[in-house]
C-alpha cells in the first residue's frame, strides 16, 4: 500500500502519515530540568556575520538555472528555471507569538524584505513560528504574488492580509503550476498549530519543485518515516535535497530527524545530487549547541561520501550539478 496519499483527519485534526505522538504539558515538565541544567552554547557567544546580500546578482539569471539564497533556518529564496520562490519566510526578530520573548535570531536578515527581487510565489510548509513569521507575512501580503500553502493555512494568511484570490491550498499529493514550475505537496511527519489549542487543525507538508531542467525536494520539518523511499522512487531523482538537521532531541525524534536522520532520509530518497542542511543556524530551539547539527552532518558526509551544499547566509549561490559546496561560515 502506498505511503503517499491525501491527508486523513479525525474530526478537525489532521493525522500524520504514520502514527506519531506529540508531547504536551507532560513533555514540557520533562524538558524543563534539562534546559535548566544545560551548559551547551545554544546561542552564539559572538554574533555570526555580518551577512549581506549582493543585490546586483539578482539582475541576471543563474547560468546553471538554479540559485538559492539561504537566509538561515528554513527561509530561502529559490530561483529555479526562471521562477522565483520564497520559502517559509521569517524576517521577524523572534520565532515566537510575542515580540518580547521567545527564540531570538542569531543574526539580522542579510537583506530587508523591501530589497527582495520580484517574487513569483511564496511557499509555506506549515504555520509554526519559525516558518511563518507574522510580521513578515504582513509585510509581504501586499505583493502581487501567488501564495501556496497546505490545507487550512490559507485562513491564517488571510488573517495577516493576503487576499484569498492569491492563495492556493494543497492537500498531500496535490500539485499546482506557476509558469513552468510544478509544485507538489507531499506528506511529512510533523504537526501544526500556533498555540496548544489549535494543534493539527492546519496541515503541514514537504514539497517537490520541478522546473524545465531541475528538480528539488524541500523536506521542511519532519521526523523519519517510511515514505522517503517512495518519494524518491516516484518523484526523484533530485538535483538538490533540503532536509532539516537542527532543533532535534531524543524526546521529540518522531517529528525532527536531526543530522543522522537527515543522512538516513537522504539515502532513502536515493542519495542523488546534493544534500542541503536546513532548519539550523538561526534560532535556539533545542538543547544542543548551535553548531552541533552541522558539525555532526559534516562528519557523517566525510565518512559516507555524499555531497553537501552549505551556502553562507544571504549569499545567492548557484547549484551546479554534482559540485559540492561548503562555505564553513559557522566556523569563524
Amino acid at each position: 500500500m502506498t505511503c503517499l496519499r491525501p491527508a486523513a483527519k479525525i474530526g478537525s485534526k489532521f493525522q500524520n502519515p504514520v502514527e506519531t505522538r506529540i508531547g504536551g504539558l507532560r513533555m514540557m515538565f520533562k524538558i524543563l530540568p534539562l534546559y535548566l541544567a544545560n551548559r551547551e552554547e545554544r546561542f552564539p557567544k559572538r554574533q555570526p556575520g555580518p551577512f549581506h546580500t549582493d543585490l546586483g546578482i539578482y539582475q541576471r539569471p543563474p547560468s546553471s538555472g538554479l540559485r538559492i539564497t539561504w537566509m538561515g533556518h528554513s527561509s530561502m529564496l529559490i530561483e529555479i528555471d526562471g521562477v522565483r520562490v520564497l520559502v517559509d519566510p521569517v524576517w521577524d526578530q523572534r520565532a515566537s507569538p510575542v515580540s518580547w520573548a521567545g527564540p531570538k535570531r542569531f543574526f539580522p536578515p542579510p537583506l530587508s524584505l523591501d530589497q527582495l527581487p520580484p517574487l513569483d510565489v511564496v511557499l509555506i510548509s506549515h504555520d509554526h513560528y519559525d516558518h511563518f513569521g507574522a510580521q513578515t507575512i504582513r509585510h509581504l501580503s501586499q505583493l502581487a504574488t501567488r501564495w501556496i500553502c497546505p490545507l487550512n493555512v490559507g485562513s491564517e494568511l488571510r488573517h495577516f492580509g493576503v487576499d484569498s484570490s492569491r492563495i492556493t491550498e494543497l492537500d498531500w499529493i496535490e500539485s499546482t503550476t506557476i509558469s513552468d514550475l510544478s509544485i507538489t505537496a507531499l506528506p511529512a511527519r510533523h504537526f501544526s498549530g500556533r498555540s496548544l489549542g489549535n494543534r493539527f487543525e492546519t496541515l503541514w507538508a514537504s514539497y517537490v519543485l520541478k522546473g524545465k531542467r531541475h528538480k528539488i525536494y524541500y523536506g521542511a520539518d519532519s521526523g523519519l518515516w517510511s515514505g522517503f523511499g517512495e518519494i524518491g522512487r516516484q518523484y526523484g531523482p533530485f538535483d538538490l535535497t533540503m532536509l532539516e538537521i537542527g532543533a532535534y532531541n531524543e524526546l521529540w525524534k518522531s517529528i525532527h530527524m536531526g543530522p543522522d536522520g537527515a543522512a538516513q532520509a537522504f539515502a532513502e530518497l536515493g542519495a542523488s545530487g546534493l544534500l542541503m542542511p536546513i532548519h539550523w543556524g538561526l534560532f535556539d530551539l533545542a538543547l544542543h549547541a548551535w553548531r552541533q547539527p552541522i558539525e555532526r552532518l559534516t562528519e557523517n558526509a566525510n565518512q559516507s561520501g555524499y555531497k553537501l551544499w552549505c551556502p553562507e547566509p544571504g549569499a545567492p549561490t548557484e547549484v551546479v550539478s554534482g559540485c559540492e559546496y561548503r562555505s564553513d561560515w559557522w566556523q569563524t
